[in-house]
């Protein structure tokens, strides 16, 4: 029980059942770690004395950590059954992630159009939910970020701060990335629509 209720705090409480089974069935290190800004989670095979191991970040809302786990547990499913012998997001791991996202689809975890986004989704899983600009999107309207926007909904020409605090001003999309000038060096730089940033001021 103190499995579940730890993780009921990162995600929906009707999933941490499930959740802390897996990790039973499978002796599976489950870790909650800082947030990284190059992943979400992370899966790592057996080697010699360690068993399965997972890690998640800690900074993502409710439903973003269940499907990130998820994403984890098929990878360690497809490791089981394949070991290195297929693509690590291959037919195989999608087949598995689809597998694993029943129960919780059937058990009415996630709201009405984050499940219709995550149906959507599994007709062709890829390599992470944040490259789905729909279930990217569907996930994002549930963090707590009040001060944050997605550059998608500033409007052209506004200025912007990322993280680093650097400013930006908005410029006009190329296909999928928006054209962005740094007003710290006068460089160009492409950015995600879904990048989130800091609006500062609205330019001319």
């Amino acid at each position: 029980m103190e499995k579940e209720s730890i993780l009921s705090q990162y995600m929906p409480p009707g999933a941490a059942p499930v959740i802390a089974k897996w990790i039973d069935y499978f002796q599976c290190e489950f870790k909650i770690s800082k947030g990284r800004a190059t992943k979400l989670g992370d899966y790592r095979h057996p080697f010699r004395d360690t068993g399965h191991r997972i890690s998640v970040n800690n900074n993502l809302n409710a439903y973003a950590f269940l499907v990130t786990t998820v994403h984890e547990f098929a990878h360690l499913l497809t490791w089981n059954d394949h070991r290195n012998k297929v693509k690590p997001h291959g037919n195989e791991w999608k087949h598995n992630f689809k597998r694993m996202m029943i129960p919780f689809l059937e058990n009415d975890v996630f709201p009405e159009d984050l499940r219709k986004a995550i149906i959507g989704y599994l007709n062709n899983p890829s390599a992470a939910s944040c490259t789905d600009l729909k279930l990217s999107r569907a996930l994002k309207k549930y963090d707590r970020h009040m001060d944050v926007s997605r550059l998608e909904e500033l409007p052209l020409n506004a200025v912007f701060s990322i993280k680093d605090g650097r400013k930006f001003k908005k410029g006009e999309k190329l296909r999928k990335r928006y054209r962005c000038v740094c007003l710290d060096n006068g460089n160009i730089y492409l950015f995600n629509p879904l990048a989130e940033v800091t609006l500062a001021a609205t330019g001319t």
